[in-house]
């Protein structure tokens, strides 16, 4: 389906999707962000503050799933989405301006590749990180629905495109671990859940990767 913009030009349509879980400080700034899409999906994994309230206020489209890994959430957001192409964003993140502009442009010219990779800027306890291989961090976020999927994968899970793969210039910005106290509250969830798929891929464990794999 196409939908007309102000001018007779045809374009695509754009669908936003997000997981969250107890992101009400985030999410309605990054729903805000994402005004220019045609329609914006939370999947929300059992929230107990507010943020399904705070996401339909915003116009978005709500759904609840039980979480059951970053890979599974993602690709059930996938799902619901209609649009032709599809932008994966996090409840922490939030599109540019100009983002949003080289977007909207890149959709209104046919784009050439069937996926689009974006570079995430990352804020650290209030200041953004533009060393230690921090930025650009390319994630591929932006999408043709018809060409991509999520892998399964219980955390630092991907997006998989069947076709040729571009690159953005314009910044996600990654509003990600505000204080040290949820820095490693997030590392303990991805530790603890990459610990679950490594033992059910049945890698062993080597006591080696504690000594050289923090150095």
């Amino acid at each position: 389906a196409l939908r007309r913009l102000v001018g007779g030009t045809l374009m695509p349509r754009l669908s936003a999707i997000i997981i969250a879980l107890n992101e009400a400080g985030n999410i309605a700034d990054c729903l805000d962000t994402l005004s220019f899409c045609d329609e914006r999906i939370v999947v929300d994994g059992g929230s107990t503050d507010a943020t399904a309230q705070i996401s339909q206020g915003k116009g978005a489209r709500v759904m609840s799933h039980p979480f059951e890994g970053f890979g599974a959430q993602k690709g059930f957001a996938l799902s619901l989405a209609t649009g032709d192409w599809v932008l994966s964003i996090d409840a922490d993140e939030e599109a540019s301006f100009t983002l949003k502009n080289e977007i909207m442009q890149l959709l209104e010219a046919d784009p050439p590749c069937v996926g689009y990779m974006l570079p995430r800027k990352t804020q650290f306890l209030g200041r953004w990180i533009l060393h230690s291989g921090w930025y650009p961090d390319y994630v591929l976020r932006l999408f043709k629905r018809s060409a991509g999927h999520f892998t399964p994968a219980l955390v630092h899970e991907k997006v998989e495109v069947d076709g040729p793969v571009g690159k953005l210039h314009n910044s996600l910005l990654h509003y990600s671990y505000p204080t040290l106290e949820d820095f490693t509250r997030r590392q303990d969830q991805y530790s603890t859940l990459g610990a679950m798929e490594m033992f059910e891929a049945g890698e062993p464990f080597r006591p080696s990767r504690l000594v050289f794999r923090p150095v």
